[in-house]
């Protein structure tokens, strides 16, 4: 698979397919590659992850910064990718139009918008404009030559809103406004998720990796979950590694992290085709 019209094809088929699909979130290159030789069947990038590896806070790189970097994920594998575009980087939804237009030139097959403002006092969009910013990014989606999955996203169990009613209108007026995928990160009740499922008619996505998701791909399927990602878990997995190795050294002297290491052969021989 290598065009974009392929990709696009086939990453909403696994939207349509039975049961649910984990979409993992590299954060450069090389995660990406080791991914893909993993078996998955589409990766997602992560606004956090990335953020992390550039020694910054998420939401702080800025528009440029993120295409390109989502431009090298979607060339790093012949897989499907979509991109964490966060908050379309502005306000107005002309801006997310030309946010989605800018990903598709960047190379992937979907992205997410989400309806988190950036600002601490009024950190969500009234439901009204969020919905206007996801009707202006599914507009500028139809409009490329290729199939494009765009996400939806309700963010207010990141932003201390825990309300599942409000949450569920969100997505349902993200849906009306052209949504192909509705996700809602922070949910983690079973009950809560089967809620929103019964609420809406697109696919949904769940974020697991946040610590209080406990159930997996067989259970989330069976609720009827789509799409399984884990953000910035992975990145922050490898950085708990790092941490611990680096104050091991620091406060004992000792080098006992190098035993659970990755061996340097084994990741060779994944890369090697690259």
């Amino acid at each position: 698979m290598s065009s974009q019209l392929e990709k696009g094809s086939a990453f909403r088929a696994l939207h349509e397919r039975d049961g649910a699909f984990i979409i993992p979130n590299p954060w450069d290159i090389g995660t990406a590659r080791l991914l893909a030789h993993l078996g998955f069947e589409a990766l997602a990038t992560t606004s956090m992850g990335f953020a992390f590896s550039a020694g910054q806070l998420d939401n702080t790189l800025g528009r440029d910064k993120v295409m390109h970097h989502v431009a090298e994920i979607a060339s790093a594998t012949g897989l499907p990718v979509s991109a964490d575009l966060e908050n379309g980087f502005g306000d107005e939804p002309t801006v997310v139009a030309e946010t989605i237009a800018l990903a598709a030139a960047a190379g992937v097959a979907g992205g997410s918008i989400e309806d988190a403002t950036g600002d601490p006092e009024h950190p969500i969009y009234d439901k009204e404009h969020a919905a206007d910013r996801i009707r202006a990014a599914a507009e500028a989606a139809r409009a490329l030559p290729f199939v494009f999955t765009l996400t939806g996203r309700a963010e207010n169990y990141l932003h201390g809103r825990p309300d599942l009613k409000d949450t569920i209108a969100r997505l349902q007026a993200y849906q009306e406004a052209g949504a192909d995928v509705l996700y809602a990160p922070g949910l983690v009740s079973p009950e809560d998720i089967a809620a929103l499922i019964s609420s809406v008619d697109r696919p949904v996505n769940v974020l697991a990796g946040l610590g209080s998701v406990s159930l997996n791909l067989s259970a989330l399927s069976a609720i009827g979950v789509k799409r399984i990602s884990v953000g910035s878990a992975l990145s922050r997995a490898a950085l708990g590694a790092f941490l611990r190795a680096a104050r091991e050294m620091r406060e004992h002297g000792t080098f006992n992290f190098a035993k659970e290491a990755a061996k340097s052969a084994e990741v060779s021989a994944l890369l090697r085709s690259y």
